[in-house]
């Protein structure tokens, strides 16, 4: 175990231990508790009674309905200006981080990219221990979005961890050290976990991610303590002669062609909620393989069950019900995304309600028993649907979305969706929920069926994302611009089905929130602050530099009668202007804990460290050939795309390639890409995936070519 770096640590002063007061009651600090510092002494009666340990974080989510909502009232809007930074620590790697800090009687505990793990006193920042599963690098090439991983459950004594490479382990509260260990996944397959597990009557809830390779979409549920499985639900049907169920026999009549050859998809890659009221848990699933429905599922079909939300007996792990929100998905319209429990008032009576902000731009409410649909109102704009059907549940489609080989369409939201995995919260003071939400659009082609080629080490998404077609459609009159086109943060009415309020970010990226009971809203953003907002109007408090890019949602807690508030901060690159003053990461990844009154201060000093990444855009001249383009684009839509993004625009957390300074040499370009002489950063050799070393030429060439071109529209609009 490493020392702790005291470098990092602030001297924080004596707290005076006063009482909180909440709604007229009033409670002592975590550590004054009856539950022993460091032992993760989280159980089911505990975890049910969270609201009576508001100075607790049990959870990622803090309890079991997961709206990210703290009772605690310390900070206000009348002091929130005097927040200070507390302590912070350097993480030590310089990819996303989207954990949210848990915090059981006075230890933190996160996760890092690359599934790592750190354990922290608190209140002084001291680092207790952490844990490295030594995930091997080559796993990030079938990483769809980047090696992230979003935080860890806690259960009598341990410390629950999904593993970007599908193991499950659990781990001893106090030292790190590994209690269990299993494989959730064939490890021939390219599967990988990025979620948190749910920890739930004594078993652990996971899932998967992997629907863009050769992934067949699975949740299972082990014991807590011997890691044996109990129950395993699939969510699309097995290939013939393979074991299967009642409701996968009626899913495989939505389905045509050979698709099990595919995986078939549906992964189960983020949200778990468990309800106690019901007894039922909650997942949803990805999309479809591939994402173009025509190769997939040739001569129509549904698709069950993908783009769907499952409702399983916790138990047994049974069907219940299920919704399914994109019929046939063809544009990765995952319904993975956050969802929650909450009593509302509906037409004049309390109605217990499951929802849901998924990417489709319709908020969804359901009747969290039975899965009736109460309501599906737009909160962003979209153009594949213009309502969703009550009666039915199924969208109203535009025939227009609907893309094929040479028909190409312009689609909103794009795959990243209005909402995806970001955190959203639920205040039950202003019955506003506040969402993370992004407006943006692509082009979609299908790839002709006799192109299209499986590969298990790359996107098999069969669509062509830029094409003369395409690229007609965005010249015509009133297109929109093309790509992302802005973000904020929305309050929103469930029950009304309207915004409230927004607050616009200055720069495009979404960013995880919670909510307290103090009627405020704590999210980061793209421009390198923290802030808060309040819940009512939406008018900003205060903010704070992070000195990174903030995707994480932050959690609160109180110890010696003082409460904190702690984000994990880093993503792609670093915000307009910022230097790197991490040593340990090029982003500037921290965990950074603010208090009333924190006097800490993060370094200004530059920090030198080897980035192939420039902060501007001034890529070398194009000397390649149209060939070259044309070839390289094809290689880097199924290559690159899934990470670096389409059309060598990043739009998740991996760089930027149009500003990688490894432009300007095809030798060190080739190091990278062919040598792996980067894989200790996550960017393993692709040497096995292309078929040539002109291959890498190509995509050399093709990224040139777009950041000449990006680059000339740029100078083009700072002329006029």
């Amino acid at each position: 175990m490493n020392k702790p770096n005291r470098r990092n640590v602030s001297i924080i002063a004596l707290a005076i231990a006063v009482p909180l007061a909440l709604g007229g009651a009033f409670f002592a600090s975590a550590q004054n508790g009856p539950h022993a510092k460091g032992a993760a002494a989280v159980d089911a009666a505990r975890q049910l009674a969270a609201d009576k340990e508001p100075g607790t974080w049990m959870s990622a989510g803090r309890t079991y309905d997961e709206q990210r909502y703290s009772p605690l009232t310390a900070i206000d809007k009348g002091n929130v200006s005097k927040l200070g930074l507390a302590w912070y620590g350097d993480i030590d790697t310089e990819r996303g981080q989207e954990s949210t800090p848990v915090v059981v009687d006075g230890v933190m505990y996160i996760t890092t990219a690359w599934s790592m793990v750190k354990a922290y006193d608190a209140r002084t920042g001291e680092k207790l221990w952490e844990y490295d599963p030594k995930v091997d690098r080559a796993v990030g090439q079938v990483a769809c979005c980047d090696v992230v991983n979003r935080g860890v459950a806690a259960w009598k004594g341990k410390i629950y961890l999904g593993v970007l490479d599908g193991r499950l382990i659990a781990l001893d509260g106090k030292s790190g050290k590994v209690v269990w260990s299993i494989q959730t996944t064939d490890p021939k397959q390219p599967y990988t976990i990025t979620q948190v597990p749910r920890l739930v009557k004594g078993m652990v809830i996971i899932g998967n991610a992997g629907a863009e390779y050769t992934c067949r979409g699975y949740v299972s549920a082990y014991d807590a303590e011997s890691g044996k499985m109990k129950w395993r639900f699939y969510t699309v049907p097995a290939a013939p002669g393979e074991p299967t169920t009642p409701e996968l026999e009626k899913a495989r009549k939505t389905w045509n062609g050979e698709f099990w050859k595919f995986g078939g998809g549906a992964t189960a890659w983020d949200s778990i909620l468990y309800d106690p009221k019901t007894n039922l848990v909650y997942f949803g699933t990805g999309n479809g393989l591939s994402w173009a429905p025509d190769i997939r599922s040739p001569g129509g079909g549904d698709n069950l069950f993908t783009a769907s939300v499952i409702a399983l007996n916790v138990d047994t792990g049974k069907y219940v019900w299920h919704r399914q929100l994109v019929p046939r998905d063809a544009w990765d319209y995952d319904v993975t995304n956050p969802l929650m429990t909450a009593d509302l008032k509906i037409g004049g009576r309390m109605r217990h309600v499951l929802m849901q902000a998924p990417k489709t731009g319709f908020y969804y409410v359901w009747d969290a028993k039975t899965g009736a649909l109460i309501s599906a109102e737009q909160f962003a704009p979209a153009n594949w649907a213009t309502k969703i059907d009550l009666k039915t549940g199924r969208p109203v489609e535009n025939p227009a979305a609907r893309y094929g080989v040479n028909k190409a369409a312009i689609v909103y939201p794009a795959p990243l969706g209005a909402h995806n995995w970001h955190p959203m919260s639920y205040s039950p003071r202003t019955g506003l929920v506040y969402i993370p939400v992004t407006e943006n659009n692509t082009g979609f082609e299908q790839t002709p069926p006799d192109k299209f080629k499986i590969n298990a080490r790359t996107y098999n998404t069969g669509t062509i994302s830029t094409s003369a077609g395409i690229t007609k459609l965005y010249a015509e009159p009133g297109a929109p611009p093309r790509g992302n086109v802005k973000s904020y943060l929305q309050a929103w009415d469930p029950v009304a089905g309207k915004e409230v309020w927004r607050a616009p970010n200055p720069e495009f990226g979404p960013s995880g929130t919670m909510v307290t009971a103090s009627d405020i809203v704590f999210s980061g953003n793209w421009s390198g602050e923290f802030l808060a907002f309040d819940a009512k109007s939406g008018a900003k408090l205060w903010s704070a530099p992070t000195q990174a890019n903030v995707v994480a949602a932050p959690s609160t807690y109180v110890i010696g009668g003082e409460q904190y508030v702690a984000i994990l901060v880093g993503a792609r690159g670093l915000p307009k202007g910022q230097v790197r003053t991490n040593a340990l990461s090029a982003n500037n990844s921290r965990l950074l804990v603010f208090k009333l009154g924190g006097t800490a201060k993060l370094p200004t000093t530059p920090s030198s460290g080897a980035s192939t990444i420039s902060a501007t855009l001034n890529p070398p001249l194009f000397t390649g050939t149209n060939e070259q383009v044309i070839d390289g684009q094809g290689s880097y839509s199924r290559l690159c795309a899934g990470c670096h993004g389409a059309a060598a625009i990043a739009d998740k957390s991996i760089p930027d390639l149009r500003y990688s300074t490894l432009l300007r040499s095809l030798p060190e370009w080739n190091n990278v890409v062919l040598e792996g002489t980067r894989a200790n950063k996550g960017m393993a050799s692709f040497r096995s995936l292309m078929g040539s070393r002109e291959e890498s030429e190509n995509i050399f060439n093709y990224v040139i070519s777009q950041a000449n071109k990006d680059k000339a529209t740029e100078e083009a609009k700072r002329s006029r």
